[in-house]
């Protein structure tokens, strides 16, 4: 409501008196969304989401193919955008477009993730960024996706075995022939075949 002195003659310097008059003033506000639109009305704070990325497990392994699992949680309101950049050889940053790759969007309440089909050579040799879009800010996180430090040990691990493996086999090869000679020599004694010219 707008509280006037005089209807038809107001001024800054006017003093209100006991004759003054209430007005109500009503204000139309048209609002338009579009389909897939959520109005949050609430008298909560905006809270930024805590954004993690995972390699994700998979039954059907699609051949050349892995995953990366973004997740978004503790946030609100609870609506988020996901996207992802990969990190080139030369250190810069390109846009994975949705052409590049599929992605699968899975959202609950109080959290949200998304899961991104990647090459499996890169994969394992690059850097993958995960950009969560909120009300609150965008927020990133990401995974070296080098040979993770576990599997590179695990690997260096194999291939020790197998260096082990291959020398004890050499090893036991070489043992069992110098044997195998030792006897034949040891069972046929000396020679009497040979004849003697007198």
């Amino acid at each position: 409501m707008i509280l006037l002195h005089h209807l038809n003659s107001f001024t800054s310097a006017d003093t209100f008196t006991s004759r003054q008059v209430f007005v109500p003033v009503f204000l139309t506000v048209i609002l338009i969304f579009g389909s897939g639109t959520k109005l949050y009305v609430t008298d909560e704070q905006v809270v930024k989401p805590v954004v993690s990325v995972y390699p994700a497990a998979s039954r059907v392994h699609q051949e050349g193919k892995s995953s990366l699992l973004c997740l978004a949680s503790a946030m609100f309101p609870p609506l988020v955008q996901f996207s992802w950049k990969r990190q080139k050889e030369d250190g810069s940053l390109e846009e994975l477009l949705p052409a590049e790759g599929d992605q699968l969007e899975i959202r609950e309440s109080g959290r949200s993730a998304a899961i991104r089909v990647v090459d499996r050579d890169a994969f394992y040799t690059q850097k993958y960024i995960c950009y969560v879009k909120h009300e609150g800010g965008t927020v990133e996180a990401q995974t070296q996706q080098d040979v993770c430090p576990w599997l590179q040990t695990l690997l260096n691990q194999v291939k020790l075995l197998l260096l082990l493996s291959t020398v004890l086999m050499v090893k036991s090869l070489v043992y069992c022939c110098g044997l195998s000679l030792l006897m034949i020599l040891r069972n046929k004694g000396p020679s009497t075949n040979c004849t003697h010219a007198d």
